[in-house]
């Protein structure tokens, strides 16, 4: 996907003689959250694209973040504004988040993307579960009637991964804290996705033998004087599912590589759009 997509920016900017612009804002100091910036960061220039990082104070205000925003939403030279989430407790991310032009919106988050994407309308997917539909595709071609099993609600993964996956005519569950018998719920899956953000919470006996196995999780968990990285998937028991993705390496890249697809197409529908 990278390797396409910076193809296609270069074939862009030889004819448009313009290229994407993604900017990235962090407010804080959050190690994980400095760490994915730096991926991103990393990828958006690798792929020839421009990138305008914004690091800001954890204090900043929240006046302060939307007068950002507006600026960036009226810069011609951004086509795609990402604020990286978690944010510092005292910011209300779903103000922020409304603030962003929708046309803009990478992350995909924003109302408009989120209703357009529940009609079955074009819009802005978020990166997370756009990848993992791109992975599941891969593996096992077409998932028309497959039953797939979302464990976790969240807007971010649960509920457009969901819409994905209807999308692509499978039958979808749904499950979370308050879902019942969850175990035997998760073995009756063909595709049993993990996005809870607990460490090794669906074990090994909750999946069906020959199961796609997609864990978005990502948790850091004690390992003797260190830690280490696991997902939401006990992987070590996971050996007889058909395919399982890796933690780390799996869904990460993945997600990356969607945020330069997406920032691409709100490239590509700006200059449409002007034409």
């Amino acid at each position: 996907m990278t390797a396409r997509i910076a193809a296609e920016v270069t074939a862009l900017r030889d004819a448009a003689g313009v290229e994407p612009g993604l900017a990235v804002v962090l407010v804080g100091q959050d190690p994980a959250s400095q760490v994915y910036v730096g991926a991103k960061h990393r990828a958006t220039v690798a792929a020839g694209m421009r990138s305008f990082e914004h690091r800001l104070p954890a204090e900043t205000s929240q006046t302060v973040l939307l007068d950002l925003i507006g600026q960036l939403n009226a810069d011609p030279n951004v086509h795609g504004i990402l604020v990286q989430l978690p944010l510092p407790a005292h910011l209300d991310a779903s103000a922020l988040i409304a603030a962003i032009d929708p046309s803009k919106d990478v992350d995909g988050f924003h109302v408009i993307n989120a209703g357009r994407l529940a009609t079955g309308q074009d819009a802005m997917v978020p990166c997370t579960p756009l990848g993992c539909l791109f992975l599941l595709q891969d593996h096992l071609g077409d998932l028309s009637g497959l039953h797939a099993v979302i464990v976790g609600r969240s807007n971010i993964v649960g509920k457009p991964m969901a819409q994905l996956l209807l999308a692509a005519n499978c039958t979808v569950t749904i499950a979370h804290s308050k879902s019942r018998n969850l175990a035997a719920l998760c073995r009756t899956a063909d595709i049993l996705i993990a996005a809870v953000g607990r460490p090794e919470m669906v074990r090994g006996d909750w999946i069906k033998p020959g199961a796609t196995v997609i864990d978005v999780g990502i948790n850091r968990i004690p390992d003797g004087d260190g830690t280490r990285l696991v997902g939401d998937v006990a992987f070590a028991e996971a050996g007889h599912a058909g395919a399982i993705t890796p933690v780390p390496g799996g869904v990460g890249p993945m997600t990356i590589a969607c945020l330069l697809q997406n920032t691409l197409t709100a490239f590509r529908r700006k200059l449409a759009a002007e034409a």
